[in-house]
């Protein structure tokens, strides 16, 4: 009878101290999830500028000759920049939540 109740009081242990890491693990994986989801959104945006940089920098050399696509181009890295300080703001706090 002594032994099932250290076994009893041994598996009450182990639950008590595995439970607190499992009930974390939750939270961690939304923040992870969370992170994730944010980098492969800014990813995604940076992709986009870039396209779009592209595209106008085109337009304008054909429009208006070098000196305004290199202006574009500057005003659209610009921007670019700007969108990728923003996510990477966004993915710290994210991972920092």
């Amino acid at each position: 009878m002594k032994h099932k109740h250290l076994t009893v009081a041994g598996a009450m242990l182990a639950v008590a101290v595995i439970g607190p890491p499992a009930a974390l693990a939750g939270d961690t994986g939304e923040r992870v999830g969370g992170t994730v989801e944010e980098s492969a959104r800014t990813g995604g945006h940076a992709i986009r500028d870039g396209v779009l940089t592209f595209g106008r920098t085109v337009r304008d050399f054909f429009r208006g000759g070098p000196d305004a696509a290199r202006e574009t181009w500057r005003e659209n890295a610009e921007r670019t920049k700007q969108n990728a300080r923003d996510g990477a703001a966004n993915v710290r706090g994210e991972a920092n939540r």
